[in-house]
């Protein structure tokens, strides 16, 4: 698709996460089975990853499969599966030619063991690149990392020689560091598909003060245009972090 002219202001995100809802309403829509409206999805998201590139976005994140997800029919959970492990091989050498790097945010012990296999080969592979950071969300859920982080930091206190010391200097950056996100850039923009405006458990620590945009367009007719519409938001908001718009001027 040829790019739109775009004029970005110096507050274009450095990383941005993504909802990917409506791919179900899509196919049904359609008169398609659900797995066909998730395959389309999946042809977007190879698209997004393009397009962000080249915006200049840093780090995109795609929420995939959630913690929550395994409740849905076993047969689309089944379908599911079977898409990563036979789709995500077939990228690996677009992402090592595009030079993204592919980073996993979730608990993937707990994937079938074809999808697992797929997912560590496709890290492993692309670990050395440099471009823009690709992070899939599979079996990801915000409340689950924060108890996890905390998890880590009760078994490092019963460790330490000193636990009152630690307790009195744990602050949110010092329980960011024991988060699965410890490595990854703060979320700038978090963007919701399909209609819904709730962000469903999606990076609740960095949702703390992530710019929020909300669309009707189901995942499978998302754009160019409309990640652009997202981004000529964010640049028109005034992030002040708690501070007033005078102190941010001087």
């Amino acid at each position: 698709m040829a790019s739109s002219t775009l004029v970005l202001k110096p507050t274009i995100p450095c990383h941005v996460g993504i909802v990917m809802d409506g791919n179900g309403r899509w196919a049904k829509a359609r008169g398609k089975r659900r797995l066909d409206g998730h395959r389309e999805g999946a042809a977007r998201a190879r698209d997004i990853v393009e397009w962000a590139d080249d915006l200049g976005i840093k780090q995109l994140s795609l929420f995939a499969f959630s913690t929550e997800n395994w409740e849905r029919p076993k047969l689309e959970v089944r379908g599911l599966m079977g898409l990563l492990s036979t789709l995500l091989p077939r990228e690996v050498p677009m992402m090592l030619e595009k030079n993204v790097r592919l980073r996993v945010l979730g608990d993937i012990t707990a994937l079938p063991s074809a999808a697992r296999r797929a997912v560590d080969k496709a890290c492993a592979e692309t670990r050395q690149n440099t471009g823009i950071t690709l992070i899939l969300c599979l079996n990801y859920g915000g409340q689950q990392e924060i108890i996890a982080g905390v998890q880590d930091f009760a078994r490092k206190l019963l460790a330490s020689p000193d636990p009152e010391s630690m307790i009195d200097k744990l602050n949110p950056e010092a329980l960011r560091t024991l988060l699965w996100r410890h490595d990854l850039a703060p979320v700038d923009l978090l963007i919701r598909t399909g209609g819904e405006k709730r962000i469903s458990n999606f990076h609740l620590w960095d949702a703390a003060y992530a710019e929020l945009f909300f669309t009707d367009c189901l995942w499978p007719d998302f754009s160019r245009q409309e990640l652009e519409k997202a981004l000529h938001d964010y640049a028109s908001r005034e992030r002040r972090f708690g501070k007033t718009s005078e102190q941010l001027s001087t």
